[in-house]
């Protein structure tokens, strides 16, 4: 039986990406004041403190920067810090692929996979 994905928490800071989610677009939040995107999704950007957030379309391409891969459960799953084109880093599940074959500094790309409400979670496989 498939490991199930715990449905995320929807806040109204993060309204904004969880709804792109569903329509299968994925956002980065991006500060207009110093004009750096961030991770995770929230109103302050926590380089400069402004509230001035704009929501961009991500590439939905990045590169592991560290992963494990957890064998001692009952379906093994890779947890990952992707560094995204964007620029921040975000921790995420690598999927779809053999985890011996993962290595750092591999490219992957966005697929998002079901939560268990129906809400789509942003999660990569190799690219």
């Amino acid at each position: 039986m498939p490991r199930k994905i715990a449905s995320p928490v929807v806040t109204s800071e993060t309204q904004p990406f969880w709804q792109a989610a569903r329509e299968g677009r994925f956002l980065v939040p991006f500060c207009i004041a110093c004009g750096r995107a961030h991770w995770y999704p929230r109103a302050i950007c926590p380089f400069c403190a402004s509230d001035n957030i704009e929501w961009r379309r991500g590439s939905g391409r990045g590169t592991i920067y560290a992963f494990s891969v957890m064998r001692r459960v009952a379906e093994p799953y890779a947890i990952a810090h992707v560094t995204l084109a964007e620029g921040p880093t975000m921790l995420t599940n690598i999927v779809d692929c053999d985890f011996d074959k993962l290595s750092i500094g591999q490219a992957v790309a966005l697929v998002f996979k079901e939560s268990e409400n129906g809400q789509p979670v942003p999660m990569f496989a190799p690219a």
